[in-house]
């Protein structure tokens, strides 16, 4: 599954910065547009995994992103057209959007529930390796290999992962989704304990979306340093969800660090503020803080959904957690660029950081007051 979900995440981080540059002759709208056609339809098709997981099972549904995220892709080489090219962006969200829900699902499948903590840094590096290597190269693999061999190469990724399929082992009582149970019974469970996780999943990915969006145009003519503020980035989010995984597997602290999680986007988000009209270094700096932070939440996050849905609902918790990331990440790119548009990139960062101290704050009274409860009852 970890193979698959290398080179299914290959083809789509290379290619992220790529789309938007081979359709920017027909402006900068539709430049970005490709982006957002991508994401739509992967929302869309989350929602409806589990489903389709529960009639085809996972090897299929897995089997079919992987082919849809890959056989597209080197038709955009025919066309630079936005039509053409938004055709083929919104056939590639169908198989993204099948591929990460189904993969973030069977860390939950094929594992025990105490080592999902482990699995799911495993799954994470899986997803970060890729985009750490692949989206500061993509427009530089372009003037290597021009468009045509990087559509080629983004697409020929999804479907050596085919390969691996015959090997994924899933359980004879996960092969075509779990149980049927009353659905009834299904629904209040996830969502007692799906709030705290992904309001903070929405939070920090809004946060690292506007970064990732607009950190090249709030930092203009230092590209070296923005490189490697992305770069950083990418690095921190791999450190925070290998570091929550044992902390959650080894030490018993599923859901404890989602406060912490919060709390250091939040002070990568200031330090940002503060880069902007400081030392330029700083803007490194902020940039690992948000990583680590966002780390952390992404894997105590879906362990935590996991415990909450219980087995018969691990594919809504991957559709559920799969959705806040990606809408998170498109409601960063437009509605901090429109705080920024009239007001600036300072006060975009500033924004999202106040948004996660708003968020941290009532998980921080209720922490307290649990405590003094205990005591009084002690």
């Amino acid at each position: 599954m970890l193979v698959a979900t290398v080179l299914g995440f290959g083809g789509y981080a290379l290619l992220l910065p790529v789309v938007p540059l081979w359709a920017s002759g027909a402006g900068e709208l539709a430049a970005g547009a490709t982006t957002g056609a991508l994401m739509l339809t992967t929302i869309l098709t989350q929602l409806a995994v589990p489903w389709l997981v529960a009639r085809w099972g996972y090897r299929s549904v897995l089997a079919v992103g992987l082919l849809m995220l890959g056989a597209p892709t080197p038709l955009l080489a025919l066309s630079s057209a936005i039509g053409p090219v938004l055709a083929v962006s919104a056939a590639r969200g169908v198989g993204f959007g099948l591929l990460t829900v189904v993969g973030s699902a069977l860390v939950a499948e094929l594992v025990a529930p105490a080592e999902h903590g482990r699995a799911a840094a495993r799954y994470g590096v899986a997803i970060g390796v890729p985009q750490l290597a692949l989206l500061p190269a993509g427009v530089a693999v372009v003037d290597v290999a021009g468009f045509t061999g990087v559509f080629v190469a983004a697409g020929v990724a999804p479907l050596l992962g085919l390969v691996a399929l015959p090997w994924l082992r899933v359980p004879d009582h996960a092969a075509r989704g779990r149980g049927t149970g009353d659905p009834g019974e299904r629904r209040p469970r996830l969502a007692r304990g799906a709030a705290a996780p992904l309001v903070a999943m929405l939070a920090c990915s809004v946060a690292q979306g506007g970064l990732v969006t607009f950190l090249p145009l709030a930092v203009p003519g230092a590209a070296g340093l923005v490189a490697a503020a992305l770069l950083v980035t990418a690095a921190g989010a791999l450190v925070g969800r290998t570091a929550a995984g044992r902390l959650v597997d080894r030490h018993g602290m599923g859901g404890r660090l989602l406060r912490p999680g919060v709390a250091l986007a939040a002070v990568g988000m200031a330090v940002e503020v503060l880069a902007l009209g400081g030392p330029g270094p700083l803007v490194v700096v902020g940039a690992g803080i948000v990583g680590v932070g966002f780390g952390l939440v992404q894997n105590d996050a879906l362990t935590t959904l996991f415990a909450a849905s219980g087995p018969t609902g691990y594919g809504s918790a991957s559709a559920a957690w799969n959705i806040a990331y990606d809408a998170g990440t498109g409601i960063g790119a437009v509605g901090l660029g429109a705080v920024a548009d009239p007001f600036g990139f300072r006060a975009a960062f500033g924004l999202s950081a106040v948004v996660l101290l708003a968020v941290g704050a009532p998980w921080v009274r209720r922490s307290v007051q649990g405590r003094k409860s205990r005591w009084l009852s002690g």
